[in-house]
């Protein structure tokens, strides 16, 4: 599916301290935009994909664990992508622009290591059309189901939504409190949370879920500003609690192809894509 996407995906893991980063590569340029509605975002380059802002296209997406520290891994997919000449011309040459999402995995291993430049390059060598999903990159150390008192691993989920020719591939980075089902009674699951033993003083501080919509729709910035929220609707039909004042969810959506469609069917698809994703580790 990402074949048609014109989009590869590669993998830094480091499985001993439990974190990684994800490079998502464009074989040509995309136009994309980004919504946050985390509380506690660690993110780099999202300023540039308001669509207000001059520069249209980016080049790669990079998703890593590591919280702020993790953003230097778009360090290295900058270089992999200049070595190839990509990037926005400027009187000083081209410059890859890589918008990049962090979520908070420090507390799951050995928060002496965090992905930097050398792993984001390296995620890069290794993207592929067809990549591996689990426990690896950004999802290497995440994890979900605190809200039950015992969370368990997570990791990186794709799936895809479709109508006719119009493709919406979601790669999410999943670590969430709770994931939910996202087909069934919301609010019957959700009522009596608060008495589940996962909920304490620190209950929100370490869970993040940010990820990456693909479509081929002929989409602008603005258009991709509203996928990237229609997004956002299908990780809160999944995760339980989402967009808490200490989460940095986001999303970041782009388009890479020429299929015309209506901006509010791409981002029901979406929304149902991330939402499906999200409840692979359900």
């Amino acid at each position: 599916m990402l074949e048609a996407l014109k989009t590869r995906v590669g993998h830094w893991t480091h499985a001993g301290a439990k974190t990684g980063c994800t490079a998502i590569l464009f074989d040509a340029d995309a136009v994309a935009s980004a919504e946050v509605r985390g509380g506690a975002p660690a993110s780099r380059e999202l300023d540039l994909l308001s669509p207000q802002k001059t520069v249209t296209n980016i080049d790669g997406i990079v998703l890593t664990g590591g919280s702020a520290f993790g953003l230097a891994a778009a360090d290295g997919a900058m270089r992999y992508l200049h070595e190839r000449d990509r990037g926005v011309a400027t009187p000083g040459g081209k410059v890859p622009i890589v918008p990049t999402l962090a979520l908070f995995d420090l507390a799951n291993g050995d928060e002496r290591v965090v992905p930097n430049a050398d792993a984001g390059y390296a995620a890069c060598v290794a993207a592929l059309t067809a990549p591996e999903m689990g426990s690896v990159g950004a999802g290497t150390g995440a994890t979900t189901g605190a809200v039950t008192g015992t969370p368990t691993p997570a990791g990186i989920a794709m799936e895809t939504a479709t109508r006719g020719a119009l493709q919406v591939t979601a790669i999410v980075a999943v670590n969430a409190f709770g994931v939910i089902d996202a087909h069934g009674d919301a609010a019957q699951r959700l009522a009596g949370t608060p008495n589940l033993p996962g909920f304490g003083e620190d209950v929100f501080v370490s869970h993040t879920t940010i990820g990456a919509v693909i479509t081929n729709a002929e989409l602008d910035k603005t258009a991709c500003r509203l996928v990237a929220q229609g997004a956002h609707h299908g990780l809160a039909r999944a995760v339980a609690p989402s967009h808490t004042r200490f989460d940095g969810d986001a999303f970041i959506t782009a388009s890479t192809g020429t299929v015309p469609a209506n901006v509010d069917v791409v981002a029901l698809l979406a929304t149902v894509a991330v939402a499906d994703a999200i409840c692979s580790f359900a």
